[in-house]
């Protein structure tokens, strides 16, 4: 991306290096709601100790044993894990100008700005997100998380969350590297917050509550690839700029399929149970980013209304 001399925006905080506040237990997707990008896989209570790595490992066996941990939606009957270790940890404070912080940083204003922009065209105004930056745990208002739990949106406190060792993971172990890569993964989380300014979420929190367990991840599915749509509108309108260079949609793509559910599960199991899927296929990921890309429309993102 060509984002040298860009804005940065203010919406910014930066708690790296700061305490998560006691465990990195509890959940951000029970009852407050939260809306992730997948790490692979949820978890059972583990034993103490547990550094990052091991954390993600955990997870991923987790996935392959069937366990479902992502409850993307209010009211959800799933969580991530509790750990045994309750004691507070601290990372390493990052510089205060640090690239990546920058990088996301001027991401995050260039969604500012094509959302501030779409939204007046309907005659409404868009509020800004806050994205906070995190190191190993962090509490939200819909509940603590840790590293493990992936980059994530909270509606109750309309906070954008990421521990930007997130990337390393996309890279070395999802094999999707790039900058628009990290940039799509932001986007996407913007556009849970774009559902929730639109009224999208509290709508689908209502009609889930009288929905199966199969219903229930057939609508997260839903809101997963609508999400990716929107993210796809802002790629085009930050194509328009001039600020992508080649190659950098074919990373938000090839990003959005290495984290489809039945890439993971076929990674981590051998097999897809298409029944627990809750993010989409891959197919479905990129399909509905390319869409978003394409069009521009918001009208054109209607997962709701038409076969995904």
């Amino acid at each position: 991306m060509k984002l040298d001399g860009r804005r940065e925006s203010d919406n910014v905080e930066d708690v790296r290096g700061q305490s998560g506040g006691g465990g990195l237990g509890g959940s951000p997707f029970g009852r407050g709601g939260g809306f992730r990008i997948p790490m692979g896989g949820g978890g059972r209570r583990a034993g103490g100790g547990l550094g990052i790595g091991g954390i993600v490992v955990l997870l991923l066996i987790c996935w392959a044993l069937g366990i479902n941990p992502l409850t993307l939606l209010n009211g959800g009957g799933g969580s991530m894990p509790s750990f045994d270790d309750t004691s507070t940890q601290t990372g390493q404070s990052a510089p205060a100008n640090d690239e990546m912080k920058v990088f996301m940083s001027q991401v995050l204003a260039e969604t500012e700005d094509t959302w501030k922009g779409i939204f007046q065209s309907q005659g409404m105004q868009y509020q800004d997100p806050k994205l906070v930056l995190f190191t190993q745990g962090v509490r939200s208002a819909c509940g603590q998380a840790s590293s493990a739990t992936g980059p994530f949106y909270c509606p109750n406190d309309q906070r954008i969350y990421l521990d930007t060792n997130f990337f390393t993971e996309l890279s070395q172990k999802f094999g999707a590297s790039g900058d628009f890569a990290q940039a799509y993964v932001l986007a996407h989380e913007v556009g849970h917050h774009v559902q929730n300014q639109l009224g999208i979420l509290p709508k689908v929190n209502q009609m889930r509550q009288s929905l199966s367990e199969r219903e229930n991840n057939a609508m997260s599915v839903r809101v997963e690839l609508q999400a990716d749509c929107f993210a796809g509108i802002w790629g085009k309108f930050t194509d328009q700029k001039g600020l992508l260079d080649t190659g950098d949609v074919d990373e938000a793509l090839n990003a959005a399929s290495q984290i489809g559910d039945d890439t993971l599960q076929r990674r981590t199991q051998g097999y897809v149970v298409p029944d627990s899927f809750n993010h989409g296929t891959s197919a479905q990921r990129a399909t509905w980013f390319k869409r978003g890309f394409d069009s521009g429309k918001l009208a054109d993102c209607d997962t709701f209304n038409k076969p995904v």
